[in-house]
């Protein structure tokens, strides 16, 4: 029986991907990927050759029972990988390593690159305690959500979209007020990476003034 190995790829830099990620994924025989193109790009860039398939959150479901099976009669590994960082946090994994556990398979996690842990600790915020939300809801739930962080002593990380962050930081500002610490973590690993640090006033206020760009991690400072 073979086991499914998640792999983390790198977020930005290519220098984060370890020797032994390469081996598991040049050893696999095929690696499951949330955008066979994004991935197909990077393992170019590696010159790696093994077989591509799709698994997103579009067919994850319709695609699992069948995954299992395949996994299970076959004796190579099989590895999933995300577009970027490691798979499962905040993107397609959740749903195969539940069923691959239930139909005794062994399942592997490789560590690696993830946005989450370099944006918590380098913003300055205390990390010995925190939670992390994911991706805030693009409608439905989305208030309450924030609301739920207003007595929260924890620092809070979460993922954004740019094109949504004023619109967050607008939120943020009418529910939790202007003076709560803020860090918008940009573009880890990669050549503009930045962060932007202040209250939730001040960074509304550059963010105003800024065009918005790239991968966006935000820490939000716990209540005091």
């Amino acid at each position: 029986m073979g086991k499914l190995i998640l792999v983390p790829t790198p977020i930005g830099n290519l220098g984060d991907i370890t020797n032994r990620a390469k081996d598991c994924i040049c050893n696999s025989r095929i690696v499951l990927a949330e955008d066979t193109r994004t991935t197909g790009k990077l393992f170019n860039l590696l010159d790696i050759k093994v077989p591509l398939s799709a698994f997103h959150m579009h067919n994850e479901h319709s695609k699992v029972d069948r995954l299992v099976r395949e996994i299970s009669d076959n004796d190579n590994d099989t590895v999933l990988v995300c577009d970027a960082g490691t798979p499962g946090i905040s993107d397609p994994g959740f749903l195969l390593v539940r069923a691959c556990i239930k139909a005794k398979i062994l399942v592997e996690a490789l560590p690696g690159p993830t946005a989450l842990i370099p944006a918590l600790v380098a913003s300055g915020f205390p990390s010995d305690r925190f939670i992390f939300e994911g991706f805030l809801p693009i409608k439905k739930g989305r208030k309450t959500r924030i609301k739920d962080w207003e007595l929260e002593k924890r620092t809070i990380v979460f993922y954004e979209s740019p094109h949504r962050l004023l619109r967050c930081l607008k939120e943020l500002k009418s529910l939790l007020g202007t003076e709560r610490e803020i860090c918008i973590a940009r573009e880890i690993s990669k050549l503009y990476e930045t962060y932007h640090r202040g209250n939730i006033g001040e960074v509304l206020s550059y963010f105003t003034e800024n065009e918005v760009r790239g991968e966006i991690v935000i820490i939000l400072s716990g209540k005091k």
